[in-house]
């Protein structure tokens, strides 16, 4: 196997999008609940990518130490768990201080 080929689309989408993806919402939704710094969720992923590549490389016989496979890994679930974090952070303002922010879009708040 050559090492820029992984062994499918669907497996980065099975794995890495769907039930990693998922671990990543989560991770994100929960650290806006807890109203946590954003260099948190930022280090969480950063170790989530991680353990997303050795499941690659345990299950599946995928490269481990491939950085360019941690990279786009790692960079999804990022992207995943930011939207998670931005969309229940909006929420929470927009809740929480109804008298001085309202939704602008599903993604932020703007000041009354």
């Amino acid at each position: 196997m050559s090492i820029l080929i992984e062994h499918s689309f669907w497996l980065y989408f099975i794995l890495t999008c769907l039930l990693a993806g998922g671990a990543a919402y989560m991770t994100g939704r929960a650290l806006a609940i807890g109203w946590s710094p954003l260099w948190q969720l930022v280090l969480a992923i950063l170790i989530l990518g991680g353990a997303t590549r050795f499941l690659h490389f345990a299950l599946f016989d995928g490269q481990l130490l491939s950085l360019h496979y941690y990279l786009t890994d790692t960079l999804t679930l990022m992207i995943i768990s930011l939207l998670a974090f931005r969309m229940t952070r909006t929420t929470q303002m927009v809740t929480c201080y109804h008298w001085l922010y309202k939704r602008s879009t599903w993604l932020s708040f703007e000041r009354k």
